[in-house]
Order: structure tokens, then C-alpha cells, then sequence
């Protein structure tokens, strides 16, 4: 089967993860780009990626890269790239993308350029003066860097941190995929005690849950090259068969936690939860940060506590953090994952962090605190078993 050369993007500080991910699927020859994870891989790669991928935000196909310091050099550049080879000739082809420290920066102009290279050199191959675009997507994105085009063609669709089980709207939500980037880079691992006692409408736990069954997050959900007519639709039933039959029972002990001060955010996680198929493996209950305590000697927590940039938010906040230092300090066996954008935080909340990671939440520069506490004993510990491969 042809080898194509793919890429998956990723958030800001995430890139890190999603090359790990990739490799856990068997793909090896991953590097980094611009917040690009380039790997190679067959049809199968296309379909196993979108379905397995945590933490990524969409699956490419690459199509060419060129210098692009004129209009002309981007029209021919992109006239010359094998587009017959992914689109028929009642594609819909959409051009999005983005300018950054280049000659041309009007994105509008670009699109316009690029679509009409695509449609010269298609027409060239059908013998069509006028494409209908009724067939299925292939979003063309474009993304122009230092007068260098690169040219892609995004498999996915909807971005891959849309799971499908999140339909409720709650104040401010984290994505699906950085609240799993939160967990990857946190040393927990199915089997291990997890609480977020700021759980909001339940990511966080959810996320956690579906690890801990080996659900694979794009299970539920479609993508635009499922109607591609280039992948065989068996690849498509392949990939599928094997994420569902890689699903974990239920262990039976709720060890995955998530509190909340309010009941409005408890009832929509419940919700999720049940819409993720994870409500066996999840505890959620209304619990103010202040009675936090767990029959647990090891766990961990991860969380995205409150965070305002108003003057009466900060104070409120800073009270929150100092509690949470004395809250949690009781819990001296515990390890400490808290994603947060006040760069005072660690100040209120009374200890340093061991290490701390820029991340971005919504768009906003936030900081991972990560606070290890001490390795428990070996019959304690769990292998962290998942993913097709088998996950480290």
C-alpha cells in the first residue's frame, strides 16, 4: 500500500505529546515542525490516527511545500502539486490558512490564488471548464511561513478535540484534547487514583475514564475522509473493529474523581459522562475544594482551577489557591498537576513547583504546575496498558 506523508497538529506545548502518541501507534519516523507532527503511513494510517489521537488537532495529508514571495510563485506552485491524485472531479475544495512574516500576508487574496490554481490544474486533468463541488470535502489549507507555502489537505473535518459526547454548554470548557495532553504529561496512568476537584462539566475525569477503558476518543465520530472514494471503505470498518474491540470493561472501584462546588456543573459531568459511556468508571459529586480528602495514601490531581483577570477575581482566586495549599499539602503522598494562568499562583498556593510547562487554554498563556510527590511502592502501581500498540 502507498506510503503518504501525513502530519498532525498540535497546541503550543502539546507537540511533544502527540509525537509520543504517534509513536505508540507504530509510528516511528515522527518530527517536529511549527507545531506539525509529520509522520509517514499508508490508508490505514489516515483512519488509525483520527481515531486514536488524544491530543492532536487535526490529521493532514501533505501535498507539497514551495517558496511563494509573488502571487505567481503561488499560483504555480500549487499548480504543479498532484491534487488529482486526492480529488475527483466533484470535489468540494474549500481553501482556509494562515500568513505569518511573509511577503503575502492577505489570506483572502491566497485562498483566491490557491483555489483557482487547483481548479487549472484539475481542469486539465477532467477536460471540465466548471467543477460542481457537490462530492465530499477535502478542506485545502495553505500555511504561508517566512515566503514558504505548505499545502495540505486535512482528513479530519471537525477538529479531533470534538468527541461527540460533550453537548452541554458550561462556563468556559477546556477541550477535549488539551484535557488529555494534561494527563499524558502527568505521570498518572490508569489504575492510579485521579481526582480534579475543580472538574466543571467533567473533561478532565472523562477524559481520564476513556484512557483508563482504552476507548478510542474519535470512536463516536466522523471525519471527512471517511467519504473519500481514494480509501477503501474496509481500511475504514478495519480501523474501527479494532478500536472496539480493544475497549476495557468497567474495573469496578471509581477511583476517577471529579468535584465541584456547583451543582449545575456536577449534573452536566454526570451527563457527559454518560454520553462518553463512562459513567461506571467516574465519581462525581458537589464538593467544596476545602473538604477534599481521599481514602487514598498514593493519587494524583489534575485541574484547571478558577482564574480571572477582574480585580475582586484575583483576590477571590488568590484565597482559592491558598486553601488549596493547605488542602492539599495533607495529602503529602499525592502528586499535583494544576494548570493555571496567574504567575502568582505558585505564591499563594505556597510551594514552588518541581517543574512548570506554558501551555495555552481558550488562547490564553497559562502555566502547568506539576508538583511530584514520592513513587509508590511497587505493588501499588498499574501498568498503563491502551491503545492499539499498547501505551507506555
Amino acid at each position: 500500500m502507498q506510503q503518504l506523508k501525513l502530519f498532525a497538529t498540535a497546541a503550543f506545548g502539546v507537540e511533544s505529546v502527540v509525537a509520543r502518541e504517534l509513536k505508540r501507534l507504530g509510528y516511528q519516523d515522527t518530527h517536529t515542525d511549527n507545531g506539525r507532527i509529520f509522520f509517514t503511513g499508508n490508508y490505514e494510517a489516515i483512519c488509525r490516527a483520527n481515531i486514536w489521537l488524544r491530543s492532536a488537532g487535526r490529521v493532514y495529508v501533505f501535498i507539497g511545500k514551495f517558496e511563494a514571495r509573488t502571487f505567481d510563485a503561488l499560483f504555480e506552485g500549487t499548480k504543479a502539486l498532484p491534487w488529482e491524485e486526492w480529488l475527483p472531479k466533484d470535489a468540494q475544495f474549500p481553501v482556509t490558512g494562515n500568513c505569518v512574516k511573509s511577503t503575502l500576508m492577505s489570506i483572502s487574496d491566497c485562498q483566491a490564488i490557491i483555489k483557482k490554481a487547483v481548479v487549472e490544474r484539475l481542469k486539465k486533468v477532467y477536460g471540465l471548464e466548471v467543477f460542481p463541488e457537490t462530492g465530499p470535502r477535502y478542506r485545502i489549507e495553505f500555511n504561508l511561513l517566512n515566503d514558504v507555502a505548505t499545502l495540505a489537505i486535512d482528513t479530519s473535518g471537525d477538529s479531533l478535540h470534538k468527541r461527540g459526547y460533550r453537548t452541554l454548554a458550561y462556563t468556559a470548557p477546556m477541550k477535549e484534547s488539551l484535557a488529555a495532553a494534561l494527563l499524558m504529561i502527568s505521570r498518572w496512568s490508569p489504575g492510579r487514583p485521579l481526582i480534579d476537584p475543580f472538574c466543571g462539566s467533567g473533561t478532565i475525569p472523562i477524559e481520564a475514564a476513556m484512557m483508563a477503558r482504552n476507548i478510542a476518543p474519535g470512536l463516536e465520530r466522523d471525519f471527512d475522509s471517511q467519504s473519500w472514494p481514494i480509501i477503501p471503505k474496509t481500511v475504514w470498518y478495519r480501523a474501527l473493529d479494532e478500536a472496539r474491540s480493544l475497549i476495557k470493561p468497567p474495573d469496578g472501584e471509581r477511583i476517577i474523581q471529579g468535584y465541584d462546588i456547583n451543582p449545575e456543573a456536577i449534573s452536566i459531568a454526570q451527563y457527559h459522562a454518560r454520553q462518553a459511556g463512562v459513567q461506571d468508571s467516574i465519581h462525581l459529586q458537589i464538593r467544596d475544594v476545602a473538604d477534599l480528602s481521599s481514602k487514598y495514601k498514593y493519587g494524583f490531581i489534575v485541574t484547571n482551577p478558577p482564574y480571572g483577570e477582574r480585580i475582586g477575581e484575583k483576590k477571590e482566586n488568590a484565597r482559592l489557591y491558598r486553601t488549596m495549599g493547605e488542602v492539599f499539602r495533607r495529602l503529602d503522598t499525592w502528586s499535583f498537576y494544576i494548570l493555571n494562568a496567574d504567575p502568582q499562583f505558585e505564591r499563594f498556593f505556597g510551594k514552588k513547583a518541581d517543574k512548570n510547562r506554558k501551555l495555552f487554554n481558550g488562547g490564553l498563556l497559562c502555566y502547568y504546575y506539576q508538583y511530584f510527590g514520592p513513587k509508590p511502592p511497587r505493588s501499588e502501581k498499574t501498568d498503563a496498558s491502551g491503545g492499539p500498540e499498547g501505551e507506555e
